[in-house]
């Protein structure tokens, strides 16, 4: 198996728990380089724990996990080195309201990275560019509407040249139209060949954007295909739950 086959994302047989509450019950998946994954399905299936898993912030109690190269199932993870080929990105945009765009953006590579402030600065406007930006760059959060935010928080994602990218519910506190803001957003890096994993309940973008769409159901891997599987359903809890709308 050449390397450029290797998966960017597996989960083998991986089982999470709360106590005695099993969250996710032999979840088996995987993400190719350049794939857009889309998890959906009702809230509890277990589709934000699992992408959770991916960047470390849940630790799983049985199966396998590797992303970008890192077997998250060993003792010891370096979340450090993790979280730099792993950008995530949440439903809040904990942007710090002090702080302008740029200083929000290039902060993290400055820390982490030993990033310049020249390059930082340049690092901004690349990025910042590619969620529709350019012209917020002295801005402050509190002079940004939510879709805007939102946008940013992507992009402070991106300025970490991150391998895979992350996306928990992104939109789900935003009226339509900022949503769609930052669904072109998320589309234009698809384009670009950005592997991400996101988990949403925007049924028509996970239809057109997506590669594989996985619908979870119950903690388990229910049904899995393309975007075009939305459909014509293969199961009923599928085809209810694409029925609801939801």
């Amino acid at each position: 198996m050449s390397g450029a086959t290797h998966p960017m994302v597996r989960f083998h047989n991986l089982h999470k728990s709360y106590g005695r509450v099993e969250v996710l019950k032999g979840i088996d998946l995987e993400v190719a380089p350049g794939q857009v994954v889309a998890l959906i399905g009702r809230s509890g299936s277990g589709k934000s724990t699992a992408l959770r898993c991916v960047n470390g912030l849940e630790r799983f109690q049985a199966g396998e996990l590797h992303v970008c190269g890192h077997d998250l199932a060993a003792e010891k993870v370096d979340l450090r080195k993790l979280r730099q080929d792993v950008g995530i990105v949440f439903q809040s945009y904990n942007l710090f309201p002090h702080l302008t765009v740029e200083q929000n953006v290039t902060l993290a590579p400055r820390k982490v990275k030993g990033v310049g402030s020249a390059e930082a600065r340049e690092l901004a406007r690349e990025v910042l560019a590619q969620v529709g930006l350019s012209d917020k760059v002295q801005s402050y959060p509190e002079e940004l509407s939510g879709g805007q935010q939102q946008r940013v928080a992507i992009a402070r994602s991106l300025a970490m040249h991150p391998r895979l990218m992350l996306f928990d519910e992104v939109t789900s506190a935003l009226d339509p139209e900022l949503t769609g803001e930052v669904l072109r957003a998320i589309e234009r890096l698809a384009s670009n060949g950005m592997t991400m994993m996101l988990v949403t309940h925007e049924m028509a973008f996970a239809r057109s954007v997506a590669d594989q769409v996985v619908f979870m159901h119950q903690g388990r891997v229910w049904e899995t295909g393309p975007g075009d599987m939305l459909l014509d359903p293969q199961t009923a809890e599928l085809r209810q739950f694409v029925g609801n709308g939801l």
